[in-house]
């Protein structure tokens, strides 16, 4: 069995950029596409970025227990990691790299406690992280707050993690995230 990365943050604290980054620079990496039912951004595709489901398929999906683990972050907004996803990947001989929500990564690990390194990715800061989620221009201000709530609350969770990394200068995150890899590849 291979090694799962999981690499969880508050929306915004970067872990999408730090995910990213690693796959462009570790071929033993694949990316783990979740499952959600929220709607697709344009830039998106389904099977690359998630598997876009309706809410119904969601929901039939957990009766069936393909999960390995799901979360309902917001009310009607699903994420899951299928099984068939996990088992793909090991077949392939590859190491898992998960960019996943709190609760998802510590489900996760509970799971696979030898197999994960769970990485906790903190903003410097929660204002930070407001700037950041506001200079995306994907939110109202409504929106805004329910993340910054959510953030909040999401930050309680760090030391349930493995390793905390903190993003306030990219470059050094990227560093310290490249080294996280390698130092689990090698063990």
């Amino acid at each position: 069995m291979s090694k799962l990365f999981l690499f969880a943050a508050p929306s915004g604290a970067g872990k999408t950029t730090i995910v990213r980054h690693l796959l462009n620079n570790f071929d033993q990496l694949s990316f783990s596409v979740s499952a959600t039912t929220r709607p697709r951004r344009p830039y998106e595709q389904d099977g690359r970025d998630y598997y876009f489901l309706t809410e119904q398929d969601f929901r039939n999906l957990i009766d069936e227990e393909a999960f390995v683990e799901w979360e309902e972050v917001y009310e009607g907004l699903l994420y899951g990691t299928l099984k068939s996803e996990v088992t793909r990947l090991w077949e392939e001989g590859k190491y898992i790299l998960f960019d996943i929500d709190v609760k998802g990564a510590i489900n996760i690990k509970k799971q696979f406690p030898n197999e994960a390194v769970a990485v906790f990715i903190r903003p410097p800061s929660i204002d930070a992280l407001y700037q950041r989620l506001k200079l995306r221009n994907t939110e109202d201000e409504a929106s805004l707050q329910k993340r910054i709530g959510k953030a909040t609350e999401e930050m309680g969770y760090e030391n349930q993690f493995d390793l905390v990394l903190v993003n306030d200068v990219l470059e050094k995150a990227l560093a310290e995230a490249e080294k996280i890899i390698t130092d689990n590849i090698k063990s």
